[in-house]
């Protein structure tokens, strides 16, 4: 006979850690206490238990409470489960209803972390270890609901994703790099620029790029003390990781570095004969001298800018989440400023390797898009991601078990119409006040 239970921490932990198939950072301790702590959200931690008190499945389930004493539960990235053992996952949605019924819960949500098609770097389908139509089924007979395969980001978390293995030898993970990524990569540390392994202390600095990444994307994310509580509460816990990463550029150290560059090329140009120049050399003189000409330009540039920006910038800021064998960038800012250092890429670069050596053995890049077409102005963010040669996946979506169907319907489908409706009320009367005060000013 299975029985749900609470878990305690580490027990529930070193489960969800260590489960061969479904580990991930939003089934954490760690993310329901943030939840806690910044969403307002309570969280369960959950086990589906045998006689033998041993765990044979775990969920945490996060509960948001509405008006009226009703609540939804959202399970992050799905139970931790077994989806090609039928019979488990019914009776875990089975016993998961009954205790959301208990807290007068509209529905349950789910995301699992089943992956319904991967093609490889070269866009060439990989041949799953399982019939994700199978998995599809096996949550319909359970009750829940399928939303749709969506495209963008309209679900709660990326339904697509760029995920690299890391078991791989490096040089297998840098052959996969786009031609284009290997060049700014080597670039960026020809220049001399550096990434550091940030404390706490410099999340100011971090927040500042996510600021600036925001603006010129159009939306807006947390406030810095978020970023600052995710810090502690995931190195506070023994079971997870939040490694800051910092691209920065030394501009004395690159002008230095580009004087070294603009000597060896002077070197070279000394030792070719002047006078009665073969073919051959009256070619490498032009391409030397081509070179000096662009390496001068470029000192000056630099020169310009530190007069600007001064010595030491950092331009990137991303933060990489460790849990059980994988690894997730989570967040990442970026300036727009010297943008041909490509600190960003040598950024990614550096925390690919990074956790390769902790023995890491998946780096997933935390989301893309699926409609790649031209027109989608996601396309730049995809394009990014795909360069570092990462497998294309795209998870089964989200699925809800409906237990109050009236409610359901008032929540989902009347009280998001009521709040655009309030929302573009609101836009109109501001435009209409805007004309207003032009046609004074005017007059």
């Amino acid at each position: 006979m299975l029985k749900l239970k609470n878990i305690d921490k580490d027990i529930y932990d070193n489960y969800v850690r260590n489960h061969p198939t479904k580990s991930h950072f939003l089934q954490s301790h760690a993310w329901g206490e943030l939840a806690k702590v910044k969403k307002k959200l309570t969280p369960y931690y959950l086990g589906l238990v045998n006689e033998n008190d041993e765990i044979v499945a775990a969920t945490l389930l996060l509960q948001k409470k509405l008006p009226l004493n009703l609540c939804y539960f959202y399970a992050p990235r799905g139970f931790v489960i077994d989806y090609k053992k039928k019979e488990l996952v019914n009776v875990m949605t089975k016993k998961i209803v009954e205790f959301a019924k208990n807290k007068k819960a509209i529905f349950v949500k789910i995301d699992p972390d089943i992956i319904y098609k991967r093609y490889n770097y070269q866009n060439e389908e990989v041949e799953l270890n399982y019939n994700p139509e199978e998995i599809f089924n096996t949550l319909k007979e359970a009750g829940f609901e399928h939303l749709g395969f969506t495209k963008n980001f309209e679900t709660s978390q990326p339904r697509y994703t760029f995920r690299i293995d890391l078991t791989q030898p490096i040089e297998k993970i840098e052959e996969h790099f786009s031609k284009t990524t290997k060049q700014r990569i080597t670039k960026s540390q020809k220049l001399d620029t550096e990434v550091t392994i940030g404390t706490k202390n410099d999340i100011k600095e971090f927040y500042h790029l996510m600021t600036l990444t925001e603006n010129r994307k159009d939306f807006i994310s947390y406030n810095e003390d978020y970023y600052e509580t995710l810090y502690e509460i995931f190195n506070g816990n023994k079971n997870s990781k939040a490694t800051l990463f910092l691209g920065k550029v030394h501009i004395n150290k690159t002008i230095k570095s580009l004087e070294k560059s603009l000597k060896r090329i002077n070197d070279q140009i000394s030792i070719i004969p002047i006078d009665n120049l073969s073919k051959s050399a009256k070619s490498k003189l032009t391409e030397l001298t081509k070179q000096k000409e662009n390496i001068n330009k470029e000192i000056e540039k630099f020169k310009n800018y530190r007069q600007e920006y001064g010595q030491d910038l950092t331009l990137s800021a991303h933060m990489i989440i460790e849990y059980g064998d994988k690894a997730w960038v989570l967040y990442a800012g970026n300036h727009n400023i010297l943008t041909e250092t490509y600190v960003n890429y040598n950024t990614y670069y550096e925390h690919i390797k990074y956790c390769k050596d902790r023995g890491l053995k998946i780096y997933d890049q935390f989301g893309t898009i699926g409609d790649i077409s031209e027109n989608n102005h996601l396309l730049g963010l995809h394009e990014f991601k795909k360069k570092f040669g990462g497998d294309y996946i795209e998870f089964l979506g989200e699925w809800d078990y409906i237990i109050n169907h009236f409610m359901y319907f008032i929540f989902t489908k009347l009280v998001p119409l009521y709040r655009n409706i309030i929302k573009k009320k609101s836009k109109k009367e501001l435009k209409n006040e805007i004309n207003q005060n032009t046609e004074k000013n005017s007059d």
